[in-house]
């Protein structure tokens, strides 16, 4: 799949499809599979082509947080514990991240995630209602640092287009990245998007709610710095 991803990069740009994700090889403990076995009846939902109502998936109405690209899960399980009163659909195609997720569920007790091993393009496009998110969290996408690969990353234009519509009206979207060029080109493609207003001048302040990872402290001792982004619908 991997293969077929980057041969498409060869496309006319308009001929490409969006992608959420290049597969990745990871080692999967066995930890994280028995999490798998024994979480994924009760917190897993399998992909299918057909809309999924999240206030019966989570047999509550609150808010929805869509999360994409959630890693290990670390960042993901103690955003639900702060925001305990939201409820988060979190996407992601890595074996291990999906697995440590769920043991993170497990053992810390939280009842407000549900989990999808998936293109999250696709779940966009065929599972989620519009008007059916209150937010949306993209923390560290790849960055795809040298420059003839910029045109594999995430954030463009046409994927905020397709995000756009499951978003309720005031419904935000919150980036974050610690490579600086890219932070530039994710302001820029939000502030191309007529139906997103800024929240401030430029870049936000970090809010409390999103919590500093082992990856971002270690980039801060580097020297990196972390750019988030925050975006209402109007």
């Amino acid at each position: 799949m991997k293969d077929n991803f980057l041969k498409s990069d060869k496309l006319p740009e308009h001929m490409r499809t969006i992608r959420s994700f290049v597969l990745r090889q990871g080692h999967m403990t066995a930890a994280q599979q028995r999490a798998i076995d024994s979480q994924w009846s009760k917190f897993g939902i399998d992909y299918s082509q057909e809309n999924i109502h999240l206030d019966s998936v989570f047999q509550r109405n609150a808010p929805k947080i869509l999360e994409i690209g959630f890693g290990m899960g670390v960042a993901t399980a103690t955003i639900a514990q702060n925001l305990s009163d939201s409820d988060f659909l979190a996407i992601d195609v890595h074996g291990p991240g999906v697995g440590n997720l769920l043991k993170l569920i497990d053992e810390e007790k939280i009842t407000n995630i549900r989990v999808m091993r998936h293109d999250a393009v696709e779940v966009v496009n065929y599972m989620l209602t519009n008007n059916s998110l209150d937010g949306i969290h993209i923390f560290f996408p790849d960055p795809w640092q040298k420059k003839r690969h910029h045109k594999r990353r995430l954030i463009k234009k046409p994927f905020i287009e397709n995000l756009l519509p499951k978003l309720k009206t005031n419904g935000y979207i919150h980036l974050a990245t610690d490579w600086e060029d890219y932070a530039f080109q994710m302001l820029d493609v939000l502030n191309h998007c007529d139906e997103l207003k800024n929240t401030t001048d430029n870049f936000a302040i970090k809010p409390a709610y999103r919590p500093e990872t082992k990856f971002e402290t270690r980039g801060k001792r580097l020297g990196h710095n972390v750019w988030d982004l925050i975006f209402v619908k109007k």
